[in-house]
């Protein structure tokens, strides 16, 4: 055998040492091979929003948290929620966040588990405050909503439309706008997220927002993290597994106290 023979034996001999080392303490090929995570959202803040040109929020520090325990890289984007909707629910492998789980998604995407709670109300302005007895009693009012987003959703089930009683936005600032503007009398939104938005435009939510009806079935729903409906099992598995660990360890209570 030459020289260039023994080297090269040695270096297949070292590398098959390295491979089964490898594979006995549980990697896998795959990983090796995938890229960074495909990673959907929407400008919600403080859950999820841009900042800097850099996606950043409660939502966003909990998946950032999930893919260190995993060891994987994310490609965050943030685009309007029916966007990101659309292509989370057909895109096998596409995660998505902060989202609402309800019967109408339920079969649609496969829940990785939940980041942070929700608390949601039917708002107005406090110095056009509406007494509001049922969400009935709405029907003949103006709401402003976010297309596909868990409040429109919601009040679509219950008989309100599009056009008539409900106004579309592709941003939940634009409703805020309309609200002050006179162009809606109500906005569908969990307190955390009007607060924060009533804030960034230089007032006081307590003095500006009026809680004119609490939506408790909202609010007893929480947000998730969610793959497509086509997404592998074990890729759901995973990552679900990961978000326990945050779970257990205290870092995901650390993260939403940090926000709250």
């Amino acid at each position: 055998m030459t020289e260039h023979q023994h080297w090269a034996t040695g270096v297949r001999r070292r590398e098959l040492t390295v491979l089964v080392a490898l594979l006995g303490s549980g990697w896998r090929l795959a990983d090796a091979a995938e890229g960074p995570v495909r990673i959907l959202t929407e400008e919600f803040p403080p859950y999820n929003y841009t900042d800097g040109g850099k996606v950043t929020g409660l939502g966003t520090e909990v998946v950032e948290a999930v893919l260190q325990e995993l060891g994987l890289q994310g490609q965050f984007q943030s685009m309007p929620w029916a966007r990101a909707y659309e292509t989370a629910s057909n895109v096998p492998g596409v995660l998505i966040y902060s989202m609402v789980r309800t019967p109408e998604r339920e079969k649609l995407f496969k829940w990785v588990g939940v980041i942070a709670p929700s608390d949601y109300y039917l708002f107005s302005l406090a110095d056009k405050a509406l007494s509001i007895p049922s969400l009935e009693k709405a029907q003949g009012l103006q709401i402003g909503t976010v297309n596909q987003s868990v409040g429109e959703q919601f009040l679509l089930s219950k008989g309100f439309v599009k056009g008539k009683n409900l106004q579309a936005s592709a941003k939940n600032e634009l409703n805020f706008e309309k609200l002050q503007l006179g162009r809606i009398d109500l906005w569908i939104m969990n307190q955390l997220t009007a607060y924060y938005l009533v804030r960034q435009a230089g007032q006081n939510p307590e003095k500006t927002l009026h809680k004119a009806l609490a939506i408790p079935e909202l609010s007893s729903q929480n947000y998730y993290l969610a793959f497509g409906a086509q997404t592998p099992d074990a890729t759901v598995e995973r990552f679900r597994k990961a978000l326990e660990t945050l779970k257990r360890n205290g870092s995901l209570d650390r993260l939403q106290r940090k926000w709250q």
